[in-house]
């Protein structure tokens, strides 16, 4: 029973270790803990010592991270140092999955830079002058033939034009 309150800060491992000690070993799975915990800085680290989510193949230590924003974990993961003996390589191992979904949702929006828009084409010129502009740092749109309305999703403000037999950036006007 004394699981179900053993949720909070560091200090839950405190708790813990007065609530359970006669089990054998808990000691030890603590300390493990409290080294990890002291080991994550600029974040909240929280202790749910009985979440039982997940798969059944961690042994050891699992986590979730949170962020404002969003109404799920970004990523989970852990430790499940047994899951490769049935493969014949049973060592150390950790993993992670990543939402991407919630982490879009999280993340801050930013504010599109201008870009420049380009025509698809194969001159060696053209492909020169485009690697020329992502190398400095622009963001260059390439323009499919017969896809022209999609290049609107992006805040073009500059096109690449062929100006006197040179590619040239140019302004939208």
């Amino acid at each position: 029973m004394a699981l179900l309150q053993l949720y909070g800060d560091k200090k839950v491992l405190f708790d813990a270790r007065n609530a359970l000690y006669r089990i054998s070993g808990i000691d030890s799975l603590l300390s493990n803990l409290e080294y990890l915990a002291g080991r994550i800085e600029g974040c909240q680290v929280l202790f749910d010592l009985s979440d039982l989510r997940g798969y059944a193949y961690y042994s050891g230590a699992r986590f979730a991270i949170y962020a404002d924003g969003a109404s799920d974990a970004l990523a989970r993961g852990g430790r499940y140092d047994e899951v490769g003996s049935v493969f014949g390589r049973n060592r150390p191992a950790a993993g992670f999955s990543l939402d991407v979904k919630q982490l879009v949702l999280a993340a801050p929006a930013r504010p599109l830079k201008p870009a420049i828009r380009a025509p698809w084409g194969d001159s060696s010129e053209l492909r020169a002058t485009i690697s020329e502009l992502r190398s400095r740092g622009e963001t260059v749109v390439c323009v499919l033939p017969g896809h022209e309305s999609e290049a609107d999703e992006f805040d073009c403000d500059r096109e690449l034009a062929s100006v006197a037999g040179k590619w040239t950036v140019v302004s939208i006007g």
